[in-house]
């Protein structure tokens, strides 16, 4: 909601010195979110005046229109002569008014003025658009055309209001009162203690019988439905700048008179309004849902499907507006135009006025539904106050009377549901239970008040209390609070307390620490997730937080089989985008986007991980249970509600591209592999304290040679927990990644499982380590994982470590094999080992791997 300065202070007399960065400081101290304030008309200097031009000289020769003009600025000039002026602009002719800039003048953007040689002609200062200015859209894109009745040489910087601060507050969904100036007026008077000038207290007709007819057919979708007419409209009439210029500081474009009012009277009130032309609508004005299959133009020129659920407005041919959204083609407000052959102007002369009330759920849906968001919708889904629908309706016509001659007709249409005030029972001491701060039961009900809420003490209560000594008789002294209709949001004691906190700051809320209960803190599980987080940021990897939203053509896209498990979703009934209506499976669509994306804007090395939650449904899923609100749901009732949802375990990715090392001084760099997947699905693994197996594997949307399975041991047994690789040349192409990309995914929660716990620390042998080499020549199709487990196992417990150096085919180890050459460190906790020692742990697992994958020792 953007505030201009100056019209909030038609409200609430401000002080006199108040800027806006003040207004702001107080208005965040009283909740709400300011988030900018912006000056208008910064480093703008005069002489900016109004001129009427009077002659034109069309230059020739150049290759766009160019114009001399001739422009009478009064004495804004010093000497009274003409301005002589060079303009590009075509929609402007001899007679008019305009905005002149002449030299010595500053421009918004430091733009500054002077006489210059053009075209061939000298142009002396400038003809402006509102672009030029700083106004904003006025619908032209053109030359500012004032009205004629200014005088030459006034000062345009005060007529056209180009200097003023607005402010620009992000309203929360509960605070539909504050979308409108009389709501953040109502707020600055608190703020200030100041009173407040209300725009909605006007002098209202009561409803009579011979008002424009209305019939509401759904009173629950619409509970108050006002009309008025006003006739006799001048169709040449504009609105003035002073409107105009309100508008454009508040964000919206003017268009014609009629329309201008109402969006003025929506952004003064709150209430937003329509105005049809009474000639265009046919009988009784209705208000119904919308049968199924009926079809409706709005003002965006869009045909759209209607659905049952729709709240439309009707006339007796059918639908000529989507309530409380956007109004129809078919009864829109008509331009003023002149007739070619008689010259009368002819345009909307005859409008009813709409003010209306209708429910918040059924404007969201459908303005979900159609995918369509109007300053109207946006108001009605917050909240609107319904008895301010009346008074907008006669602010509407006053201005329409005011400003285009019109006449206002006698008849009052108001239909309206019977409702009574809200009311809601507090404990005078409420807010100081919730707050912990003694605010006294006169600072309660100041408060209260202050936002509009009318108080009223429950003296019974109260007595009794006086007489029984206080609180501790069980006297209570409860408050009676009638809410008012301008706060839908206030429904409970919690929210009358919120109020009374907001306003006496929360800034003065004391700061206590809570004190946990000694020794707790996080759980393993926690403390395991914690771990994995800090060894990949460790390792190079970065952080990347992704929404848990895929769409199926991301599945396609990862090459998954038709009986893939991760092709088992659940879809959301109300999703955020229609494109990415299901819960995520895996993680790595998420990952791959945020590496796609930041591939494209030029980070061309990129290790990203996430950790998450994926959502696993077994297809033996109940219906979910509607839990009660009245009450604590029971046991029962919790677990029925977790069988409902599916399983949900926690994993983690990792996702590469480009450089793994970078070149440098220190000398050439190595590009991301599937080994560093791999390494990657190990430091994971290391976290948890347990030790992977790796065997080649395929497995979808992974490059079939480049696939390693990732398995742990759980209970004797080995299961599998993720896959590391490359992905599939056509998986990156399908998703527009680098190529070579590479990915690891692992099951944390399997992880947990197979792991011993808490992680040891290994202990470090001071005796020296004794190294020994090994080449063995197996045939190409055995794993390595394979040939390190037989080693490892033949070792025994003298083995430190073992690590792969290098791998070689050729012809001198013969066709179809491959060398594969380990490092050997072994090491005993107490006592030097001796070369002998070495040798036999050495020969001991040549012997098992020779044994179990039929190697051959290198050399031998």
């Amino acid at each position: 909601m953007r505030v201009p300065l100056s019209w909030l202070r038609e409200y609430v007399d401000l002080p006199a010195g108040e800027s806006g960065r003040d207004v702001q400081a107080k208005l965040v101290a009283t909740g709400l979110e300011v988030e900018t304030v912006e000056q208008l008309g910064a480093g703008l200097e005069g002489p900016l005046v109004v001129g009427k031009v009077l002659t034109i000289e069309e230059l020739e020769g150049f290759k766009k229109p160019i114009r001399f003009c001739t422009v009478d600025v009064g004495q804004a000039n010093g000497s009274g002569e003409p301005q002589e002026i060079v303009c590009g602009a075509r929609n402007f002719a001899v007679g008019d008014k305009v905005v002149v800039v002449l030299p010595g003048a500053t421009l918004p953007g430091d733009f500054k003025i002077a006489a210059r040689k053009t075209y061939g002609k000298v142009s002396h200062g400038m003809i402006c658009s509102g672009d030029e200015l700083g106004m904003g859209d006025d619908g032209t894109d053109g030359i500012i055309v004032l009205p004629p009745e200014y005088e030459p040489g006034t000062d345009a910087i005060e007529l056209l209001q180009l200097v003023d601060e607005v402010l620009d507050i992000a309203v929360t969904a509960n605070r539909g009162d504050c979308l409108s100036l009389r709501g953040i007026a109502r707020e600055a008077a608190i703020a200030y203690g100041l009173p407040l000038r209300d725009p909605a207290l006007l002098d209202v007709p009561p409803p009579n019988s011979y008002g424009y007819p209305v019939k509401v057919a759904d009173p629950m979708g619409c509970d108050r439905f006002t009309a008025r007419t006003v006739v006799g409209l001048d169709p040449e009439a504009r609105s003035p700048i002073w409107l105009r210029r309100r508008l454009q500081k508040a964000g919206m474009r003017p268009i014609s008179l009629a329309v201008d009012v109402t969006n003025y009277v929506m952004l003064e009130l709150g209430q937003p309004l329509h105005a049809y032309d009474r000639s265009r609508v046919d009988g009784t004005i209705g208000v119904r849902r919308a049968e199924p299959g009926e079809k409706l133009t709005t003002l965006d020129g869009t045909q759209r499907v209607l659905d049952d659920g729709d709240l439309v407005i009707t006339d007796n041919r059918g639908p000529i507006g989507l309530a409380g959204v956007m109004g129809g083609a078919n009864t829109e407000i008509a331009d003023a135009v002149a007739d070619p052959e008689t010259g009368v102007i002819a345009g909307t002369t005859d409008v009813v006025i709409e003010a209306a009330h209708f429910d918040a759920v059924s404007i969201a849906r459908t303005a979900r539904r159609h995918r369509l968001t109007s300053e109207a919708s946006k108001r009605f889904e917050r909240g609107v106050d319904p008895q301010a629908a009346s008074a907008a309706a006669q602010r509407t016509v006053d201005l329409l009377v005011l400003l285009a001659g019109g006449t206002a007709e006698a008849g009052v249409t108001e239909v309206v549901s019977p409702s009574g005030p809200r009311t809601i029972t507090v404990s005078a001491d409420h807010p100081d239970r919730v707050a912990g701060v003694t605010y006294g039961r006169e600072t309660v009900v100041r408060r209260l008040q202050q936002v509009g809420c009318d108080v009223y003490g429950n003296t019974a209560a109260w007595n009794a209390s006086l007489r029984g000594g206080g609180r501790e008789t069980g006297g209570q002294d409860e408050l009676v609070v009638t809410v008012p209709s301008w706060r839908p949001d206030l429904t409970d004691p919690n929210d009358l307390a919120e109020e009374v906190i907001r306003l006496e700051g929360y800034e003065n809320l004391p700061s206590t620490l809570p004190k946990p209960p000694a020794g707790r803190g996080l759980t393993e599980r926690q403390r395991l997730h914690r771990r994995v987080g800090r060894a990949l940021a460790g390792a190079g990897y970065v952080e990347a937080l992704n929404y848990p939203f895929i769409g199926e053509t991301v599945l396609d896209q990862l090459g998954l089989d038709e009986d893939d498990p991760r092709r088992r979703t659940v879809r959301l009934v109300n999703p955020l985008s229609d494109e990415e209506p299901l819960l995520r499976t895996t993680l790595l669509p998420g990952l791959l986007t945020a590496l796609r994306r930041n591939d494209g804007r030029g980070s061309h090395d990129l290790a990203l991980f996430e950790t998450g939650l994926v959502f696993r449904p077994t297809g033996d899923e109940k219906p979910a249970v509607r839990l009660p609100v009245d009450r604590r749901p029971t046991d029962e009732e919790i677990a029925a509600l977790d069988a409902a949802l599916p399983e949900q375990p926690r994993r983690v990715a990792v996702v590469l591209a480009g450089a793994r090392e970078q070149d440098g001084w220190w000398g050439k760099g190595r590009p991301a592999t599937w080994a560093d997947a791999v390494e990657a699905g190990r430091t994971v693994a290391r976290e948890a304290g347990v030790e992977l197996i790796v065997r080649q594997d395929q497995h979808a949307p992974f490059h079939p040679g480049r696939c390693a399975a990732l398995l742990a041991v759980t209970d004797g047994e080995e299961v599998l927990v993720g896959n590391a690789g490359e992905l599939h040349p056509r998986v990156t192409k399908a998703l527009g990644l680098p190529e070579r990309t590479c990915a690891m995914e692992i099951d944390l929660d399997r992880l947990e499982r197979a792991g011993l716990g808490v992680v040891q620390a290994p202990r470090i042998s001071t005796f020296p380590v004794a190294t020994q080499d090994v080449a063995l020549i197996v045939d190409a199709s055995v794993p390595a994982a394979e040939v390190e487990a037989s080693l490892r196992s033949g070792a025994g417990d003298l083995l430190e470590s073992l690590r792969l150096f290098d791998v070689f085919t050729g012809e001198q180890v013969g066709e179809g094999k491959k060398s594969l050459a380990y490092a050997l460190r072994f090491r005993a906790p107490d006592r030097t080992l001796t070369a002998d020692e070495a040798s036999a742990a050495r020969d001991a697992a040549v012997a098992t791997a020779v044994e179990r994958t039929g190697a051959v020792l290198r050399g031998a």
